[in-house]
């Protein structure tokens, strides 16, 4: 048994910002590699990675050693960037801290060797440090390598889906101590290298290894079939090798080692292999399955000249604190190597020392011949491993990963518009699928974050969400008979009249007696004038009925008066089309004088309007969001510094009324005035009309909610312009309703970004969002006699302490 103290053995001699200077005498430029979100990739991206790397790495010098390396941890998730404050909050927390996932770190070694030959003996001892001297004559070299290093590195970064991050010095230091230390946690630890394992600490390492021309198959690709997410009418790809990353779910290491030769030389060796093999070819079928494949790799780079030669290894590092786990472990690594057609080595004794210490990136030049397969550069990129967990941002909405359901922050309202220009979004499913239930988690999480939501809501979906925050919420429900309470002529005083109030009136009363028209100039300003005229000669009281008196009694000398000529104000027209809304007129109650109600919601943060009722009516319904517009401009309008969203619910039961759909695109166009959004929800993409205020609407909405439809997704496809692979991604769709763990999945496009999240809540947030059903009732009755709804949520999550 040997006993590694680094101590004594330091491998780092100096760091310069992300350059290592190793005891050993070589240099490292060190990266960190921010790769793509797993499933977010498309078998065109995979193709697109791989030559990216090809043409990045094919122009480095002769000599230079490129290591990628994933590290894989079994971790417990902390909870730490998750809020915690609020009631549904703390349930959050508390439900997913603790819980098991996969930490996965890429980082990228440049290696400029102090043997540039790259021609090293069987066993090197990679801790025998070199003289000062030599080490100072290794600097002429750094500048140009460093050099060639950056223009790699700059090209990398150009290519949008992968970045290439400098590490700190600290950091490096981090990954040297960790890695030494056996990944042990709060305590430093030993090496010890027996024939039979290697322990550090706690933990029992073991490894394997793609170390020659003979462990491939017949050929390898940048990606291939995912069989899990496959169906009979779409393909679902991943990368070659991805069932040794995230899937595997283990505690391990992928190196991936190229080491940059002289084309020339290796085409020579091969030469002579190939006429070697030849003469023995006859005393052996290993000899001919050698002869075979040398002859393919040599015919490959003679046939290509981009090609480069390169040796290559690929190992995986893995460990456990007990050491029978290690045999398991193997197992699951060697079936993944078998679906890939490769047989990985195993090394022991001496040899399992020799690989896991030359796996540590400043000893990586130590490998010789031996360890090392030969092959084109192209053939060894489609080894990489191009994906990783998915990333949470700074701040956003709670969804889930698609890996281990632990929470991810996506920021759907993109402040800085680093992804999306308008942040208005549509959700789309069928009914029963959970639209009003995403709806409530988007939303809640946006109100607790501090916006103010505004919902028209024709199904009673929000009630019990709002009843959560009570002082900050108001519910406006519509009961036949009755008015809102919103007088869309209110001012406190004449200090209200704005040029911007009397412009949004104006709009208010030609889209109801003229909504069929479209507006000109002249008529506006008719209308302002005559707003104006009214305001300035009746005092107080104003209303839609003392604005219809008013015109009525000065209807002989109104226009002459304000110098208004007929046709651009129709009188007569007016006066019959409104009489609708005053006096004995059928519609008159909606616009009943009496106290206005939009002081009751100017402090509100949270307005739900409720418009079951109404519904199926077209005229009422149509006036309802026109006084409902009004209230919004009035109120939440008013401060532009304040996000605020508005949403449209059961959106399809609203558009079977042509003039909704020009109502709703006004909140379109004025939303880019504001520090807001518009979300809509429809079960088909197909209830909204084929036509150029929908295309409008389209065009503005750039986040995407979809959740499982058997029907299909190809309207969507066609009408969003999604790509072959958003398509794939929304047939992988799988809910998982039993369980302890249940969830829904959800595909999220953000700009030009998809990936399909899960939603998995606690249960309280899920008591919270419910809609309908038994359940729903039961949390209702409990509100009624407790008058508290955290109370009532509580009490039915927790039975026993009823």
């Amino acid at each position: 048994m040997s006993r590694i103290n680094l101590a004594s053995h330091p491998p780092i001699a100096n760091i310069q910002e992300n350059i290592v200077f190793a005891g050993n005498g070589n240099v490292a430029l060190c990266y960190e590699i921010k790769l793509p979100e797993i499933y977010s990739l498309s078998e065109k991206d995979f193709e697109d990675l791989h030559t990216t790397w090809f043409q990045a790495l094919k122009s480095l010098p002769v000599g230079c050693i490129v290591h990628k390396q994933d590290v894989y941890q079994k971790l417990k998730y902390s909870a730490a960037d998750l809020p915690n404050s609020t009631f549904l909050e703390k349930a959050t927390y508390q439900h997913f801290r603790g819980r098991d996932f996969i930490q996965h770190d890429c980082y990228l070694f440049f290696i400029l060797t102090r043997n540039r030959t790259l021609n090293n003996s069987k066993f090197v001892n990679p801790f025998r440090n070199i003289s000062k001297q030599i080490s100072q004559q290794l600097d002429e070299n750094v500048h140009s390598f460093i050099g060639a290093v950056s223009d790699s590195v700059s090209y990398i970064n150009n290519s949008r889906k992968l970045q290439l991050l400098p590490l700190p010095s600290e950091e490096i230091n981090e990954i040297c101590n960790t890695y030494f230390n056996g990944f042990n946690q709060d305590f430093d630890t030993d090496i010890l290298l027996d024939k039979s394992h290697i322990h550090i600490g706690e933990n029992y390492f073991d490894v394997l290894a793609v170390n020659s021309e003979l462990c491939f198959g017949e050929n390898v690709q940048s990606s291939k079939i995912n069989e899990h997410f496959t169906s009979d009418d779409f393909k679902f790809h991943q990368g070659f090798v991805d069932g040794l990353g995230l899937t595997l779910n283990e505690n391990h290491i992928v190196n991936q080692l190229i080491y940059l030769d002289d084309k020339q030389k290796w085409r020579k060796l091969l030469d002579k292999k190939i006429e070697e093999l030849s003469k023995s070819s006859n005393f052996g079928s290993q000899n001919k399955v050698v002869l075979k494949k040398i002859q393919h790799i040599l015919e490959q780079i003679n046939a290509d000249d981009s090609s480069r030669i390169i040796r290559g290894q690929l190992n995986v590092i893995y460990w456990s604190a007990e050491s029978k786990e290690l045999q398991k472990i193997a197992s699951r690594i060697k079936t993944e190597f078998k679906e890939l057609d490769i047989i990985p080595y195993s090394p022991g004794g001496e040899e399992r020392k020799n690989y896991f210490l030359n796996s540590f990136f400043c000893f990586s030049p130590n490998f010789s011949n031996e360890d090392l397969y030969v092959t084109d550069l192209k053939h060894a990129l489609c080894l990489f491993i191009n994906n990783t967990n998915y990333k949470s941002d700074s701040t956003g909405v709670i969804f889930n990963d698609r890996e281990f359901n632990i929470p991810v922050l996506k920021d759907v309202w993109d402040e800085k518009k680093n992804r999306i220009k308008a942040r208005n979004f549509a959700i789309f499913a069928p009914t029963g699928e959970g639209k009003s239930f995403l709806a409530n988690n988007i939303l809640r999480q946006y109100f607790e974050a501090g916006v103010r939501l505004v919902i028209i809501d024709l199904g009673g979906s929000y009630t019990k969400f709002a009843k959560l925050y009570p002082g900050q919420y108001t519910i406006l429900r519509y009961e036949s008979g009755k008015n809102l309470g919103i007088n869309p002529f209110y001012i406190s005083s004449l200090d209200d009249l704005s040029p911007e109030r009397l412009e949004d009136l104006s709009v208010f009363v030609f889209e109801l007696f003229a909504s069929d028209v479209k507006i000109s100039r002249s008529q506006s300003v008719s209308a302002k004038k005559i707003l104006l005229h009214y305001y300035q000669t009746v005092p107080r009281q104003h209303s839609l009925e003392s604005f219809y008196r008013f015109i009525e009694n000065n209807q002989k000398t109104l226009l002459k008066d304000l110098s208004i000529h007929p046709d651009y104000f129709n009188i007569q027209n007016f006066l019959h089309i409104m009489s609708e809304y005053v006096g004995d007129g059928l519609y008159s109650f909606l616009f009943e004088a009496g106290e206005d109600q939009t002081y009751k919601i100017e402090d509100k943060r949270l307005i739900v309007f409720e418009l079951d009722e109404v519904k199926d009516n077209k005229e009422i319904l149509s006036v309802m969001l026109k006084l409902i517009k009004s209230a919004i401009q009035r109120t939440i309008w008013k401060n532009r510094a304040e996000k605020g969203i508005i949403l449209f619910d059961e959106f399809a039961k609203q558009l079977k009324f042509e003039n909704v759909l020009e109502s709703v695109e006004f909140y379109y166009q004025a939303i880019r005035k504001q520090n807001g959004a518009i979300g809509i929800i429809l079960q088909s993409i197909n209830q909204l009309p084929n036509n150029s205020v929908s295309a409008s609407i389209l065009e503005n909405t750039q986040v995407i909610y979809s959740l499982h439809n058997e029907k299909g997704y190809d309207e969507l496809k066609k009408r969003l312009n999604l790509s072959s692979h958003d398509l794939n991604q929304l047939k992988s769709i799988k809910n998982n309703l039993s369980g302890q763990r249940k969830y829904t999945e959800i595909f999220i496009k953000i700009g030009k970004q998809s990936n399909v999240f899960r939603l998995e809540v606690p249960k309280e947030v899920y008591a919270a969002y419910l809609t309908d059903g038994a359940e729903n009732e039961e949390i209702m009755a409990l509100y009624e006699k407790h008058q508290n709804m955290e109370k009532a949520i509580t009490e039915f999550s927790n039975p026993k302490n009823k």
